[in-house]
């Protein structure tokens, strides 16, 4: 993609953070201004952070230049995507995580063969990243039997915690915890809000983007800590949530001793399906 000043004196050297702040909240400044030209093209969707269109006639020039939906996430796309792998951008910005974590996998593994239970998590990977990204959303990672999902500004707007919460809702829905046979995959999921780091971290071909920091440890622990069927919130993330009209209703109120944080986490439960 075409990047703003400041401009790297050489391959790979990394641009300031207050740069990959404005970047990763608002967008590129130049690419800002290009979006008052680009937007008049009938090209929804496009990429959130150059604005690139997918669609329209102005798609194939941009497939050409390597400018289509990328892997990690169809709302970014991969020429986005390698600029910030190859040039470690990175920076604090305010972000909402969800992780959900498939509860029981190793009594679900046991009772299947290898084959039908790899079967069974692939359709898991595909009703997730569909989930995360319709609800605007970028699909951090898959770990094993668990979910790592990030809302940013940038992806989803101010309303973040809001959508991380929709998300949540909608993809212990997807997977059938409101079935009156019950889920055909167990699930529960935890969402924080608050500041992380989030960027490019390894080296060589061994880059990822991620996001690091307290609140996406805290998340992770709400998502082992949880229930089947159930949402642990943090009051914070719900506090933001709501403020963008979330609808909390029914949610119970519990203060959680979590693994390795000092102190009891103050959350709020949300059920989806029976209780």
């Amino acid at each position: 993609m075409t990047a703003p000043r400041p401009t790297p004196t050489r391959a790979r050297e990394p641009y300031p953070e207050e740069y990959w702040r404005d970047f990763l909240t608002r967008g590129s400044s130049r690419e800002r201004y290009l979006r008052r030209f680009l937007r008049y093209l009938p090209a929804s969707p496009r990429c959130r952070l150059c604005a690139a269109p997918f669609r329209g006639p102005g798609a194939p020039l941009m497939r050409v230049i390597g400018k289509m939906p990328s892997d990690a996430n169809p709302n970014m796309c991969n020429a986005c995507n390698t600029f910030l792998s190859d040039h470690h951008g990175g920076a604090e910005v305010g972000a909402s995580l969800l992780f959900a974590d498939v509860r029981g996998s190793t009594s679900i593994a046991e009772s299947m063969s290898p084959a039908a239970f790899r079967a069974l998590m692939d359709r898991f990977y595909s009703t997730a990243s569909q989930t995360v990204f319709a609800h605007e959303g970028f699909v951090d990672k898959f770990v094993g039997d668990e979910l790592m999902a990030l809302f940013t500004p940038l992806f989803s707007g101010e309303r973040h915690a809001q959508r991380a919460v929709e998300t949540a809702r909608a993809l212990l829905e997807a997977t059938g915890h409101r079935d009156p046979g019950g889920p055909w995959l167990p699930l529960g999921a935890g969402v924080a809000s608050g500041v992380v780091w989030f960027g490019a971290v390894g080296e060589g071909s061994h880059v990822e983007l991620t996001a690091l920091g307290d609140e996406v440890n805290v998340a992770a622990r709400l998502a082992s800590t949880a229930d089947a069927g159930e949402v642990l919130v943090t009051a914070a993330a719900a506090m933001a949530a709501a403020a963008t009209g979330a609808s909390l209703d029914g949610a119970d109120r519990r203060e959680l001793s979590l693994k390795g944080k000092q102190g009891t986490t103050e959350v709020l439960a949300l059920r989806v399906g029976r209780t």
